[in-house]
This record gives structure tokens, C-alpha cells and sequence, in this order.
């Protein structure tokens, strides 16, 4: 037995983990993603270093910054966390004594952050509570089905620090206004602009919109260790990168993954999709046949809700027919040696989507096999 398939072995049973087939996409539950072996190697290579910190971010960041053709760029150890330093950041900009004392200052500033009511969503965590940690106040705008850019403007007033918009398919999608409305406020009334881009592929094109602040996951598209990635102005980025002395300072990211983030956005720049959306068709197609042959199951292609070029398998149970639930589905499928997790938002309307690209055709068979033993009784 090889070295690595006995470590693989050796985990499992130490520990006595289950283990997974990520149906479920880039998520936060069940470690995000799995990097390339070139960014693995970066980062033992970095473990075993030693830096100067300061100046492996500083320099890691110019890099990123010439690479994605920003002014200026930080690894931060979450996109979580990058919004929480980003609002930091704005409030408190070059003020020592407000970054010392963020916690129990009580010092006028700006605090105020506009946000459409239908992009104020529970990520895993809420964006409200990211805001707070930051020493913001959440000002929503609109309605949660719908937000124009007059409701945003309606409310910017001196207490106003920053516009965060969430580009995100937890958010509402209708009636929102869009990327470049909330740039021409912004610019109209020298306010700054972050946008949460966590999940999404394109590095670049919020930048280029206008936007002061861009946050993104380095684990997600990126498929970079965990680790954010905020982009955006000089001197922006250089008040998000002060907050290493304030609330930033628990949030720190390691040298590991400066290192292992600026790598996977390298090679992400230059080999961006390893996966098409229409490849991702052909791969489930046999899968979705296998399950429309399936009494009470019905099974589609659907494309991601935020636009992003992914194609899932959309599986709707008929309980009338099967006698389980959607709900009941899904905890059965978590259940036994492989615990297969699928995407649930939709489960409480009967639906789940499956989520191929971190799935091979080999476990896209079991998830089949799994699903049609569960709703044949078969144990």
C-alpha cells in the first residue's frame, strides 16, 4: 500500500470519519475544495519557513495585484473575514486609536452600512454579524424582493461608511439592482463600495466595474487552502491590511496560506476552467436518465441561479409515490459508510440539486445506486 492511500486509511480509521461525496459544490461544511498539487506543495513549502510577515503579505499582495491587474490585493484568511476587516477597515481607515479601541471607542465616525435587504442572507454565518464584528450598523435598503437604486440612495446620509452589495446565489436574484447601479451611487456620493464575491470565477470584472473593495473565497473558485482574497484600491486595501493590529489580528491567516493562495491564483489565471458547464452536462446526463427511469423521481439539467457557467442535476421526489419526503431523502443519504451531501435549499419544495464538479462518474454510479436503494426500501 502506498504512502498516501495508507495516510488516507489511517485517517479515516483514527478518527473515525465518514466519508463524503460532495454533491453539494464548494461548501464550507465539508472542507470547500480540494486544491491542485502544485498549490498542496507550495504550502508544505511554506510550512516550513520562515518569513518576515509583514513583508511576505506585502509583497504576495503586489504580486496578486499585478497578476489580476488591481492597484492592490491581501490574502486574508476567509472571505468571512475579509468583509469583516473590509467595513473595519472603511470606519476606521489610518485612526490608531479607533483600531486599538474599535471594541469600546465611542469616537463619531461613520458607521452605517447600506445593504439590499435581499442580499442581508445567512451564508453559513450571517452578513450582519460579519458587519458588527467590522464596527458597522446594517442599514437595509429595498424589500426582500426588491431593491432599486433610489432605495439605496434614499438612505445614504453622513452616518454612511460603505455600500455592500453580495453577489451570491444565496441572495434574492429578482428585481435587485445591479453591480454597476451601485458603482454610479457609490462614485455619486464618494462613497466606497465592497462587494462579496466569495463564490464567484471572475477575479477581475468587479474591480473594473468601480468597486472600492472585492472579497473573494480562496477556497471556493479559486480552489486555493482556506483562505479570502480582498482586491480593490490602494488605499483600501491598505486599511484592510492595518486591521492585522486590530480585529483582524484572531482572523490571521497563516504563512501556509499567503503562500498556497497566491499560487492557486496563478495557475487559476492561466487554466481558469477545468471544467465547462456543458462538460458538466455530459458527465450527469447517464445519471439523469438512470434516475428518470426510477418510479416517483424526476430528474433535469439546471444552470447556476447567479449566473456562473455551472450545470447541475436538479432531482424532484414525487413522496406520494416514493413515500419518503425530499427531507427525509436527504438525511438517508447522509446516513451509512458514504454519506453523500447534496445541495438542499429546495428540499421543503421537494427538490435537490446535485452539484458535479467535485463528484467523478465512478460516485456519480453510487449516488444513483444509494437513491434508488432508499426509495425501494433496500437496506
Amino acid at each position: 500500500m502506498s504512502s498516501e492511500s495508507q495516510t488516507e486509511k489511517d485517517v479515516y480509521s483514527k478518527y473515525n470519519l465518514k466519508k463524503v461525496i460532495n454533491a453539494s459544490g464548494r461548501m464550507t461544511i465539508l472542507g470547500v475544495s480540494t486544491p491542485r498539487p502544485e498549490v498542496v506543495d507550495t504550502v508544505s513549502h511554506g510550512l516550513n519557513e520562515y518569513f518576515e510577515i509583514k513583508d511576505l503579505v506585502d509583497k504576495t499582495g503586489q504580486y496578486i495585484a499585478k497578476l489580476l491587474n488591481v492597484e492592490n490585493a491581501v490574502v486574508v484568511s476567509c472571505a468571512s473575514a475579509g468583509i469583516a476587516q473590509a467595513v473595519a477597515g472603511l470606519i476606521i481607515k489610518d485612526d490608531h486609536d479607533l483600531l486599538f479601541n474599535l471594541h469600546s471607542s465611542d469616537k463619531y465616525v461613520p458607521r452605517e452600512i447600506i445593504v439590499p435587504k435581499g442580499h442581508n442572507v445567512n451564508f453559513g454565518a450571517p452578513i450582519g454579524t460579519m458587519v458588527s464584528l467590522g464596527g458597522g450598523i446594517v442599514v437595509e435598503a429595498g424589500y426582500a424582493n426588491e431593491c432599486k437604486p433610489e432605495h439605496i440612495e434614499s438612505l445614504i446620509n453622513p452616518d454612511t461608511a460603505a455600500i455592500l452589495y453580495v453577489k451570491s446565489h444565496h441572495c434574492v436574484q429578482k428585481s435587485m439592482l445591479s453591480i454597476a447601479q451601485a458603482v454610479c451611487i457609490a462614485q455619486k456620493h464618494k462613497i466606497p463600495l465592497i462587494v462579496d464575491a466569495a463564490a464567484e470565477e471572475d477575479l477581475q470584472t468587479y474591480y473594473q466595474q468601480g468597486a472600492d473593495l472585492v472579497i473573494y473565497s480562496g477556497a471556493k473558485a479559486i480552489e486555493g487552502p482556506t483562505s479570502g482574497l480582498v482586491v480593490g484600491r490602494q488605499q483600501a486595501v491598505e486599511w484592510v491590511k492595518l486591521q492585522s493590529q486590530g480585529i483582524g489580528r484572531p482572523m490571521k491567516v497563516g504563512k501556509e496560506g499567503i503562500l498556497g493562495l497566491t499560487k492557486a491564483i496563478e495557475l487559476y489565471i492561466t487554466d481558469k476552467k477545468t471544467e465547462t458547464g456543458q462538460q458538466m452536462v455530459t458527465k450527469m446526463t447517464p445519471f439523469i436518465e438512470n434516475l428518470n427511469a426510477l418510479d416517483g423521481i424526476s430528474a433535469r439539467v439546471v444552470w447556476d441561479g447567479a449566473g456562473r457557467d455551472i450545470a447541475r442535476a436538479e432531482i424532484t421526489f414525487d413522496a406520494s409515490v416514493i413515500g419518503k419526503s425530499a427531507i427525509e431523502i436527504v438525511d438517508l443519504m447522509k446516513k451509512g459508510e458514504i454519506a453523500v451531501y447534496f445541495r438542499e435549499y429546495k428540499a421543503n419544495e421537494g427538490k435537490v440539486d446535485v452539484d458535479v464538479r467535485s463528484v467523478t462518474s465512478a460516485q456519480l454510479d453510487i449516488v444513483y445506486s444509494k437513491i434508488k436503494n432508499i426509495i425501494q426500501g433496500i437496506k
